[in-house]
């Protein structure tokens, strides 16, 4: 389950603030975030946010010009997350395509690199507003785009190399979106064998084990 946003001033290891200062932007952005994820676009609440963290709400606009400016402040989050980490492990080095592959999986491993919740949040929210279908079919594109060139450099012809692209990526999100009840153990288990469907071609035994290792870094085991 994931974790309530953590404001500056109750951080021990933040530095403390100054003067009157009571929340930081990155405040307001967290929090912002997380009511998106639980509650929807229309429970981002100017009001709301300052109730929940217990500040004037004149406070907000030290940060933003408006609701508006906070909810592109959010989508802005989304993309330099999401979307450029996907793009950025797509064109991470790796010795085979099985390597890249799992490189990729690295994204749905460790929400630092892509927010799950977060990607479904804006989803459901690009149905309410064109504005935002519009990036959101934007940062499908740059996704398979990055996703169809890393198999186009082990050697996949072009056809080819979008079709795998596609085939993994959006049965990824939807996997995701399943949420399956699945162990850790069971995961890992049946990774290579995703790994020859995505790919054709059997894994290294030492990039599973790396895989593995990461992992076990960031999932709950």
């Amino acid at each position: 389950m994931a974790q309530k946003p953590v404001l500056h001033r109750d951080d021990p290891e933040a530095e403390p603030l100054v003067g009157n200062i009571k929340v930081t932007r990155n405040d307001w952005l967290n929090v912002a975030m997380d009511v998106l994820i639980s509650d929807g676009v229309e429970q981002v609440k100017v009001l709301a946010l300052a109730e929940r963290m217990q500040v004037s709400r004149s406070s907000f606009y030290w940060y933003f010009k408006s609701r508006q400016d906070l909810l592109d402040a959010l989508l802005k989050t989304w993309e330099q997350t999401n979307t450029a980490g996907m793009v950025r492990q797509a064109e991470a080095p790796a010795r085979t395509i099985t390597g890249a592959v799992l490189n990729v999986f690295h994204c749905i491993t460790n929400p630092n690199l892509f927010n799950t919740a977060l990607d479904f949040a804006v989803r459901d929210w690009s149905r309410r507003s064109g504005k935002v279908r519009s990036l959101l079919d934007r940062s499908d594109r740059r996704r398979v785009e990055a996703l169809t060139g890393m198999f186009e450099r082990y050697g996949y012809p072009g056809r080819e190399a979008v079709t795998r692209a596609k085939v993994l990526y959006y049965m990824q999100l939807g996997y995701d979106m399943a949420d399956p009840n699945e162990s850790h153990a069971h995961r890992l288990e049946v990774t290579p064998e995703y790994l020859k469907v995505f790919t054709g071609r059997e894994p290294l035994p030492q990039e599973m084990e790396a895989f593995t290792e990461f992992t076990r870094q960031h999932w709950d085991v």
